[in-house]
């Protein structure tokens, strides 16, 4: 049996009779650039996650980019986030020419530990951003606490957290705003680049969608200057086929890591990913680990199971940022999840008898 990593395929197929004439009426009515699909996709995301505004970008890299850009944020400032995430998070803040600073996670949510945080901050420290990792909530309760205590920015990345929610509230709530990714393998993804940012903050949304749009306030009138950030239309209406099935496709990739959680109970030395109390884990990545991580790997792809490796080199290792002067042994947690973490098949439309043979082929390696 074949089970791909992610079957985009499989979701286009049940929603091709809907996303068909979305398009052909895109294209039809020639509004490309921002227009109704743009609002309807940010009234109805927005209103998915009880935010206020939610302001649609070209990426979630360029959603993270435009928060810290919109509040001055630039060089001679440290801005925190943890090592154990994918590079955009580190992009963004080395966009607006400030430092990455970066800190451990937690070994057992792989998200930001608030003690190494509270360690990280300095004189410079303007901004730190937790990183809602594989959908899973970072721990906002103590996050908050430090950031306020230091009069610092929070932003949250919530581009692998579509919904997530913690004590009762969903991502976005907790910081100044919060970046998205709809990057098309995420738990909510566009036919390419596209990403958003949701901001209880009237005057912060309004300057976002200044910034996103050249500094415009007005046709060919420009308060300052700013990029092409904009979200495309055609991403939009895609997006707005896909919205209404967002939250029944989260309880499939629940139920699927609940299964998964059962088959694999004891099997080898393998750690399942826990749900942190109070929280909700969306599963955008259900990811074990293994100190036979990459002999797993192998044997799974040997018997037609996709797998990923999410992320096998931690930020403060990569080439990119070696500057930093950082080295092997500073974060121990994060290249310890980096060696043994491995992805597993998720989706929503993952059937039982797929996630039966993952576990199995597993059971038999070991």
């Amino acid at each position: 049996m074949f089970v791909p990593f992610v079957d985009l395929k499989m979701q286009y197929a049940t929603l091709k009779t809907q996303m068909v004439p979305a398009l052909e009426s895109l294209m039809a009515s020639s509004q490309f650039i921002l227009g109704k699909p743009v609002d309807d996709f940010e009234r109805s995301f927005a209103a998915a996650h009880d935010m206020n505004y939610c302001v649609g970008v070209g990426s979630g890299t360029e959603a993270l980019h435009i928060i810290l850009w919109a509040y001055g944020i630039g060089p001679g400032d440290e801005v925190i986030t943890a090592a154990n995430t994918f590079i955009a998070t580190a992009e963004a803040i080395s966009l607006t020419g400030a430092t990455p600073v970066f800190v451990d996670v937690d070994p057992s949510s792989y998200t930001m530990d608030p003690r190494e945080l509270q360690r990280a901050i300095s004189a410079r420290t303007k901004a730190v951003i937790p990183v809602h990792l594989y959908g899973q909530t970072a721990q906002m309760k103590e996050i908050v606490e430090i950031a306020g205590q230091h009069n610092i920015l929070l932003v949250e990345d919530a581009c692998q957290a579509h919904l997530a929610m913690y004590d009762g509230q969903y991502v976005g709530h907790f910081g100044v705003a919060a970046g998205f990714s709809f990057y098309p393998g995420k738990n909510l993804g566009a036919f390419g680049e596209a990403g958003g940012v949701t901001t209880n903050d009237e005057v912060l949304a309004a300057k976002l969608r200044m910034l996103r749009d050249h500094g415009q306030v007005k046709k060919y009138h420009h308060a300052t200057w700013g990029l092409n950030y904009r979200l495309d239309a055609m991403q939009a209406a895609v997006l707005n086929v896909k919205m209404p099935h967002v939250k029944s496709w989260t309880e499939a990739r629940r139920a699927h890591a609940r299964r998964y959680d059962d088959l694999l109970r004891g099997i080898g030395d393998i750690v399942t990913p826990a749900e942190r109390p109070g929280g909700t884990h969306v599963y955008h990545l259900y990811v074990i680990q293994t100190t036979r991580r990459d002999e797993l790997q192998k044997y799974l792809s040997a018997h037609d199971i996709q797998t990923g490796l999410h992320y096998p080199v931690p930020l403060h290792l990569q080439e990119a940022y070696q500057s930093l002067g950082w080295k092997k042994g500073d974060f121990p947690v994060s290249e310890r999840l980096a060696e043994r973490g491995l992805s597993l098949p998720m989706f929503a439309e993952l059937t039982d008898d797929q996630i039966d043979h993952v576990c199995g082929t597993i059971k038999n390696f070991f």
